[in-house]
């Protein structure tokens, strides 16, 4: 409808296309503005007229194709132009769209690959409360762009090489014994690693012994490489737990260490390319033209770094996958890495490097204390979404205590509490962690909208309801109260499309609290169970896709809906 509408209106501008004019139409926030309203003020400058002028010209040159795109009323008032919909046929329009498969979202993503790189966790460390943002965000993304019809490699890139390791043995040859990190596991190569880094202040040594057995796995050393493979099995029986507790999975868990044998080849493409220059022993590409740091390739003892790693894992998975797009999310403070490393790829002569794209999202506190591995100052994922279980079962408990699948239910409420907080707020900006927020059941949050999905499941039990569409008499559903609702629907593949423009989950999230606080008014003011037969079963079948769309919108976050709560 928005399309028919800027269609319409395209023919009386100038240099404007459908899109920008369907994008432009808002739903407008008080009812008596309008059902859509378009802001003129960005025509202005180009037409050379007022915003008022323009609104009034609009509203004239569309007043004779009124009954053609069911416009029962328009209005210019202070630069915009007002569209009030007939409601009968937006009502019919709307609830046959969303009738459609997959409640009417068109798929432009059908043919297309978008490769994904999230979570990727370091190896022997624990997945802390800020990890959970690059995974719940990638998560949710890949869902959002499945939904339009991607194909969507997940791809957890496992910090598994590096000066860390080096770190590690040292320390676990220093301070700890197989019988401690067989006991104990991640938690101790945590402990000596935290150890590590307040002991290398008073012992300079530590630091290049760390180093030199770097240097040893980089030279296949078995040793080293023995100590490698067990911290890494150890760490993966951590994650593996979280993902679990998460819902989550991926596709590939080709980590850094697999690139390192592709550096050389990549090096060897650089100087062919007359992109490789020595700085201080090592080997760069110089990016000053740019106004950026040069590219590390290999540092002076000849060993991969970052840059050239993660340059060789966009060659593999352009080769692998022949990706539209390649997106990244991690954390704000690696946008300089990113731009880096995209920008070496340029200048190797790729003309795909557009589809190259960093998603930065900010950092994490728990009740404004900033979170630190090295420090010491960490707060688990684990324990965090065990905590959130078992508060969510505490209030069934006192609520609900004759609840059945308690223990399902409170997994579901609590994991989907700690996701919908992250979620719920822009990626870009930094989230305080705060309980109160997450696990209340009003306002934005995961459990006022897990609520609403069971309140809705309920009215449909009690009334024994069987869809029947051929039969629905839709100018039952012209009240306010349902004409809002069904408004509020019609912008779900809105709401999704932008949240994959943006790579924002949030707009997701947003629109799931809009939806359903539009759906409690409208339970609260239309008796459905004791209306008249054809204007309860036309309510009832909003009640169905109402459900239908949060379910949905909640899966495209991450999280489950209980059936009852």
């Amino acid at each position: 409808m928005k399309t028919l509408i800027a269609e319409s209106i395209v023919k009386l501008l100038e240099g404007v296309s459908v899109e920008e004019v369907a994008d432009m139409l808002e739903t407008p926030p008080e009812e008596s503005m309008g059902d859509f309203a378009l802001p003129c003020f960005a025509f202005a400058k180009v037409l050379r007229k007022s915003p008022k002028i323009i609104a009034q010209e609009l509203a004239d040159g569309l007043a004779e194709k009124k009954d053609e795109l069911g416009i029962s009323r328009i209005e210019a008032l202070n630069g915009y132009l007002n569209l009030y919909m007939e409601r009968s046929g937006y009502v019919k329009a709307g609830m046959e769209k969303l009738a459609e498969e997959g409640f009417g979202v068109n798929k432009p993503g059908v043919g297309k690959t978008i490769c994904m790189d999230y979570s990727s966790p370091n190896i022997a460390k624990n997945f802390h409360v800020g990890h959970l943002r690059t995974t719940v965000i990638g998560n949710s993304l890949y869902k959002i762009f499945d939904k339009l019809g991607y194909k969507t490699v997940r791809i957890n890139h496992l910090g598994d090489w590096g000066t860390q390791f080096g770190k590690l043995i040292v320390a676990y040859k220093l301070w700890s014994s197989k019988e401690a990190v067989e006991e104990k596991g991640i938690e101790e190569l945590l402990r000596i690693y935290v150890k590590f880094n307040v002991e290398k202040d008073n012992n300079p040594f530590l630091v290049e012994e760390a180093r030199q057995w770097l240097v040893k796995m980089e030279k296949d050393d078995p040793e080293a490489l023995e100590y490698w493979e067990w911290f890494k099995e150890i760490s993966m029986v951590e994650f593996e737990r979280v993902y679990d507790m998460l819902g989550i999975s991926f596709d590939s868990y080709i980590g850094e260490s697999f690139y390192r044998s592709r550096v050389p080849a990549l090096v060897e493409e650089l100087k062919a390319k007359n992109l490789l220059q020595e700085s201080q022993g090592a080997n760069v590409v110089d990016l000053s033209d740019y106004d950026m740091p040069p590219c590390l390739i290999t540092k002076s003892d000849g060993a991969s770094i970052y840059h050239s790693r993660d340059m060789a894992a966009v060659l593999y998975r352009k080769e692998t996958y022949g990706f539209e797009k390649c997106l990244y999310v991690t954390g704000l403070e690696q946008t300089l890495h990113f731009k880096q490393v995209f920008k070496a790829i340029e200048l190797m002569g790729y003309d795909w490097t557009e589809g190259l794209v960093h998603i930065p999202y900010g950092l994490v506190s728990l009740d404004g204390a900033k979170l630190s591995t090295r420090g010491g100052n960490i707060i688990y994922a684990e324990d965090i979404l065990k905590e959130a279980v078992e508060r969510a079962m505490s209030a069934i408990l006192n609520k609900n205590p004759q609840l059945k699948d308690k223990e399902q239910v409170a997994h579901m409420v609590g994991v989907g509490a700690v996701i919908f907080h992250d979620l719920f707020n822009q990626r870009i900006k930094n989230i305080d962690f705060v309980w109160d927020e997450v696990l209340s059941f009003e306002g934005t949050s995961g459990p006022y909208v897990q609520y609403t999905y069971a309140r809705a499941k309920s009215i449909l039990r009690k009334a024994d309801y069987q869809k029947n569409v051929q039969q629905i008499a839709y100018e039952k559903l012209t009240d306010d109260y349902s004409f809002k609702l069904i408004k509020q629907l019609q912008g779900y593949e809105e709401a999704v499309n932008k949240a994959a423009e943006r790579y924002e989950p949030s707009v997701v999230a947003k629109y799931l609290i809009a939806l359903s606080t539009t759906f409690n008014k409208f339970y609260h003011e239309c008796p459905i169970l004791k209306a008249e037969e054809a204007e309860k079963q036309a309510k009832l079948y909003l009640v169905d896709v109402t459900q239908g769309v949060i379910k949905e919108c909640c899966e495209l976050l991450g999280i489950k809906c209980p059936e009852e709560m």
